[in-house]
C-alpha cells in the first residue's frame, strides 16, 4: 500500500494552487471531516436526548442529558484511541496551557517550599510559564545548542528526591528534533517518587504516541496544533493519580479525572473524534475495524512519507552555503540521516528573516517568523535577526519542499 497524498489532499477544503503552506506548526488545515463535526455539534449539542429505556418502563433521566454529554464522552474516547490509552483517564480542558495551570494549582499538596519542578528549554513558552510555580522551585533542563537535542544524561544531575514534576516536549515544534522520552522518564522515576509530564503534540503531528511504552505520568496534547478544535487534553497513566491531587471541580465523581475537568464546548469537543478518525484515514487503511489498530496501520504509511519529506526538507536546504539550518548546520549539528520530524527553523546569511519571510510569500510558500522560543533565544536567533519556521503536513508533497528551496536559493 503506497501513501496516496492526491487523496490525502482531497480531505481538506483550503487547498489549492495559489498557496502552498508550509505552516503546520501555526496554523495547520483543518480537515474537512473536523469541520463537518463541529457544526453538528453547535447545532445539536443542546438537544435533550429522548427518554432512556430501563427493562419494559420508560422513564426520564434524573438528570437531563443532552447531546452535548455524548460529544465530550466521544472526545475523551478518541484521545484515549490516540495515545493508547482509556477514557477514564482523559481530561479536556479549553487549552493545554489551562490544563497545565489547573495541575500546577491541583498539585498544592504535593508542591511545598522544599519542593522542585523540573522544566527545560524545549518547552512551548506558554507552557513553561503555566508551570513555572512559585510553590516550588524550578530548574531547568538544558539542550545542546549544536543539534537542539535534549541531553538524557542531565536528568540524574537535576533530578533529585525533592523533584515532584518533570516536564518537556516529545519533539520540538521548531526544529523537528526527538527527544528521547523513555530515557528521560526512566532516569527521572529512579531520583524521586515524581510525576513526569510529556507534550506530546508535535510529535503526535507526525507520529504515532505509545502511552505504555514512553510511561510517562501524564501526556498532553493540544488538538488546535493538530488541526482541530481549541482544545486541551491530558492523559494519566492511571487514574487513580487523581487522589493526590485537590479537586478543582467539585460536581465531579469522586476520585476521577473529571475532578480536574474545567468546562469545556461540546460544540468543540465534536470536532475532536473527528479529528482522530481523520488522522486514521491518513494511510489509506479504510475506516472499518477498531480505531487503535487503524491509527496503527495508518501511522506505518503516513511516516514513510513524512520520513522522506524531513530528508529532503534537511538536505536541500542544508546544501545551500548561505543557509544555517538551526540544529543542523555546523560540524557538531551536521547529521542528515538523523530521525526527526519534518520541520526546521533556518536564516540566510545576510539576509533578515522578515525580507526570507516577504520572498517566500511573493512565491506563495507560506511560512512564519519563528515565534517566541526559550531555545532559539538561547542559540542567539533573536540577535541575529531572526529565522523562518517551516513546517510540513501530509498533504505536502516532495515538489513543495523543491519549490521552498528554488526561492530561498534566489535569496542565498
Amino acid at each position: 500500500m503506497g501513501f496516496d497524498v492526491a487523496s490525502v489532499r482531497g480531505l481538506y477544503a483550503s487547498l489549492g494552487e495559489e498557496w502552498t503552506y508550509l505552516n503546520a506548526h501555526d496554523a495547520p488545515q483543518v480537515p474537512v471531516k473536523v469541520d463537518g463535526g463541529i457544526v453538528r455539534a453547535l447545532r445539536t449539542a443542546n438537544n435533550r436526548l429522548s427518554r432512556e429505556e430501563s427493562g419494559s418502563h420508560r422513564r426520564l433521566s434524573a438528570r437531563p442529558r443532552f447531546e452535548g454529554d455524548l460529544y465530550l464522552a466521544a472526545a475523551r474516547a478518541a484521545v484515549a484511541d490516540l495515545v493508547g490509552a482509556t477514557a477514564d483517564r482523559v481530561v479536556l480542558g479549553p487549552s493545554l496551557e489551562h490544563l497545565y495551570r489547573d495541575l500546577i494549582r491541583a498539585m498544592r499538596p504535593v508542591l511545598r517550599y522544599d519542593s522542585s519542578v523540573v522544566l527545560s528549554r524545549h518547552d512551548r513558552p506558554a507552557l513553561h510559564r503555566a508551570l513555572d510555580t512559585p510553590a516550588a522551585r524550578t530548574v531547568v533542563a538544558e539542550p545542546d545548542l549544536a543539534t537542539g537535542l535534549l541531553p538524557a544524561g542531565q536528568y540524574d544531575d537535576i533530578v533529585d528526591r525533592t523533584t515532584r514534576l518533570v516536564s518537556f516536549p516529545a519533539a520540538h515544534d521548531l526544529l523537528g528534533t526527538i527527544t528521547p522520552v523513555k530515557e528521560i522518564v526512566s532516569r527521572a522515576h529512579a531520583h524521586s517518587r515524581l510525576w513526569v509530564l510529556v507534550d506530546a503534540t508535535a510529535y503526535a503531528s507526525y507520529r504515532l504516541v505509545e502511552a505504555e511504552d514512553w510511561d510517562a505520568d501524564i501526556i498532553g496534547l493540544d488538538f488546535a496544533a493538530l488541526g482541530g478544535p481549541q482544545l486541551g487534553a491530558l492523559v494519566f497513566r492511571d487514574p487513580r493519580m487523581v487522589r493526590r491531587l485537590d479537586a478543582l471541580n467539585p460536581a465531579a465523581p469522586e476520585g476521577s479525572v473529571l475532578a480536574l475537568e474545567s468546562p469545556v464546548s461540546a460544540a468543540l469537543a465534536g470536532g475532536v473524534a473527528p479529528l482522530v478518525e481523520h488522522i486514521a484515514r491518513l494511510g489509506g487503511v479504510g475506516e472499518s475495524g477498531p480505531r487503535r489498530a487503524r491509527l496503527k496501520a495508518s501511522a506505518r504509511e503516513v511516516g514513510r512519507h513524512f520520513s522522506q519529506l524531513a530528508r529532503e526538507l534537511v538536505t536541500f536546504l542544508a546544501s545551500l552555503p548561505a543557509v544555517h539550518v538551526l540544529g543542523v548546520s555546523g560540524e557538531e549539528g551536521l547529521d542528515l540521516e538523523a530521525d526527526r520530524l519534518p520541520r526546521l527553523s533556518f536564516m540566510v546569511e545576510g539576509v533578515p528573516a522578515e525580507t526570507v519571510q516577504r520572498r517566500l510569500t511573493d512565491n506563495g510558500l507560506l511560512t512564519t517568523l519563528a515565534p517566541e522560543s526559550l531555545l532559539l533565544d538561547a542559540m542567539g536567533v533573536r540577535e541575529a535577526g531572526g529565522a523562518v519556521t517551516v513546517s510540513l503536513a501530509a498533504f505536502n508533497r516532495v515538489k513543495d519542499v523543491e519549490h521552498l528551496t528554488r526561492a530561498v536559493a534566489s535569496l542565498a
